[in-house]
């Protein structure tokens, strides 16, 4: 659309594409609204809107992943975590527990994460485990604690939604829905999450390709939800020495592809405590949106994942450090060019 298109030009717009059959999808960029369309998988006629009032370009997208690329949206989303921004050039802190496992540890880890200055708070009230035998989290116990910590610590609130049937509960606490590496294509939960406006955290699959998770985040815009954020945690490969082989060449490529924020989590990367750090600062200067990472007042006595967490001392240092190399990238020309 025009820069000055107005309301009533972008409806019309819409109900066009409607008319037609096919879904509107609308846009806002930082200049003008682009509206995708999807749903034609016959192809629709360019002539039939490039008179339109409003319409400046008519462009076929040969991407099956309209939405999510920057060949549809050059502009950068800006996601909202209430009056967080995350997609705006700066990187965003999320730390906290892999797991919600009593209010002391709850209150105790957010206490760490307020004071590093971090806005974000992670913590795993529904935890799907490949063991049944592990601790799966204190489930509606556990989302009473964090609701708790924010109430308290005015911390946001990012944690797991493990199904379609705990999604209403989940959401009443959290601030961003993260959808597991587990439920990566876990389509009916994509559709569910897509329906709603709570901003989505969406991890990578251990053995997915990057255009499938492009292809996961479509499903969610493709119902309206557009504040998505993707999420690189390690893919699984021949290696054994780490936890995963953490991607950081996935950052780029996402960044490169795609106009949505991106968040490394190194804890998961590599699932080894004094390897977290340094994973964490490179994937900073690679030009991450934030670094999600894990954080316990006592690791060694962590009822879940307690080898990859970072102690108080060792997160205030690396939080100071990638607060360093952030504000050195500031002053860098743009590392990942334009489409």
């Amino acid at each position: 659309m025009h820069r000055n298109a107005t309301e009533a030009q972008i409806d019309a717009v819409c109900k066009r594409i409607e008319d037609a059959g096919n879904t509107a999808n609308v846009l806002p960029g930082a200049t003008r609204t682009a509206v995708a369309i999807t749903g034609n998988e016959t192809g629709i006629a360019a002539e039939r809107f490039l008179g339109m009032p409003g319409v400046i370009d008519c462009v076929a997208v040969t991407n099956a992943c309209r939405l999510v690329s920057r060949e549809m949206h050059p502009q950068r989303t800006l996601v909202d975590v209430r009056g967080v921004t995350i997609g705006d050039g700066n990187c965003t802190t999320i730390a906290g527990p892999c797991a919600i496992e009593s209010r002391d540890q709850a209150f105790r880890s957010a206490e760490i994460v307020a004071a590093s200055g971090a806005k974000l708070f992670r913590g795993g009230a529904f935890k799907p485990r490949t063991s049944p035998y592990s601790f799966q989290g204190l489930k509606h116990e556990g989302l009473k604690l964090l609701d708790d910590v924010k109430r308290e610590f005015d911390l946001r609130i990012v944690t797991e939604v493990r199904d379609s049937e705990t999604l209403d509960a989940v959401e009443l606490v959290a601030d961003v829905l993260q959808i597991g590496a587990r439920n990566m294509q876990n389509y009916s939960l994509l559709e569910a999450v897509g329906k709603r406006r709570t901003p989505v955290l969406l991890k990578r699959g251990a053995g997915c390709t990057l255009n499938e998770l492009f292809l996961a985040a479509e499903y969610i815009l493709s119902l309206g939800n557009k504040q998505v954020i993707l999420c690189e945690r390690g893919i699984r490969t021949f290696e054994t020495m780490t936890r995963n082989t953490f991607d950081i060449s996935a950052i780029v490529m996402i960044r490169h592809h795609t106009h949505l924020p991106v968040i490394a989590d190194p804890s998961h990367g590599v699932g080894i405590g004094w390897a977290v750090p340094p994973m964490a600062k490179a994937a900073v200067v690679a030009g991450a949106d934030g670094v999600m990472v894990e954080v316990h007042p006592q690791p060694w006595s962590a009822l879940s994942d307690g080898q990859q967490a970072l102690t108080p001392e060792a997160y205030a240092q690396l939080v100071r450090e990638m607060n360093e190399l952030a504000a050195w990238r500031s002053k860098q020309p743009t590392v990942i060019p334009a489409q």
